[in-house]
């Protein structure tokens, strides 16, 4: 097997969260050419940065925890962006571990290579796809995240679509547009994820901690009128 190429921007060895009902680890990959206001890893923006972690560290962290965690989840940053990617999810799996991505569809194209070896996938979907540029900062980038959305549920793949509450950018009747547009594509897993602002990229919503509004029943029960199984994180 050829050496394996990920630049590793972190690494948590053990997590109940962030794979719905399985054990498993975090490989946080480094690089995404985004720049949304609310990402709360911005040291792993920079796909130049020095990383700490080899993947053949991470290889030999993987072959010791074998019938202890039952999945690898590779986050980041934008893990999609890296070309090494599907060599270390076709090792994963090798390993037997079950394979969770989590991404913003930004490169749909390298999703749909990915997706024959995934076992889950996480999709953070930012806004309202005519409203994309206010999150990310990148003119036109609403188009791969919903191409991304269609092959994902075109692939029958387990999945979560993901979104983040951000305070004062999306509003009551964006998380509404919002729910009515992904509905309409097909999705029935909907997630919206309170923001985690305390290393927020944007340092003006740092101080929001603590006083960010929870979203009320009435909003929850007419976001779940479009998609049913909507859950709050």
């Amino acid at each position: 097997m050829s050496p394996i190429t990920l630049s590793i921007g972190g690494f948590t060895p053990f997590t109940t969260l962030d794979y719905p009902d399985h054990l498993a680890a975090i490989i946080f990959c480094q690089g995404c050419v985004w720049r949304c206001h609310y990402c709360h890893n911005p040291h792993l923006l920079d796909w130049q940065a020095p990383t700490t972690y080899t993947w053949e560290q991470i290889d030999q962290f993987l072959q010791r925890r074998r019938q202890l965690l039952e999945a690898v989840v590779f986050s980041g940053g934008e893990p999609t962006l890296q070309k090494g990617l599907i060599d270390a999810v076709q090792r994963v799996r090798e390993l037997g571990f079950r394979v969770g991505l989590h991404t913003a569809g930004i490169y749909p194209h390298r999703l749909s290579e990915l997706l024959p070896y995934l076992h889950w996938v996480g999709l953070d979907i930012k806004a309202p796809f005519t409203q994309y540029e206010k999150i990310t900062g990148v003119a036109g980038s609403d188009k791969h995240p919903l191409e991304s959305v269609k092959r994902l549920i075109a692939s029958g793949l387990p999945y979560e679509v993901r979104t983040t509450l951000l305070p004062y950018f999306l509003t009551e009747q964006d998380l509404l547009e919002l729910a009515e547009s992904l509905a309409k594509l097909g999705v029935q897993h909907y997630v919206l994820q309170n923001c985690r602002v305390e290393h927020a990229l944007d340092p003006s919503l740092r101080k929001l901690t603590g006083s960010q509004p929870v979203i009320g029943e009435t909003l929850l029960e007419q976001i779940r009128a479009w998609i049913p199984h909507t859950v709050v994180r």
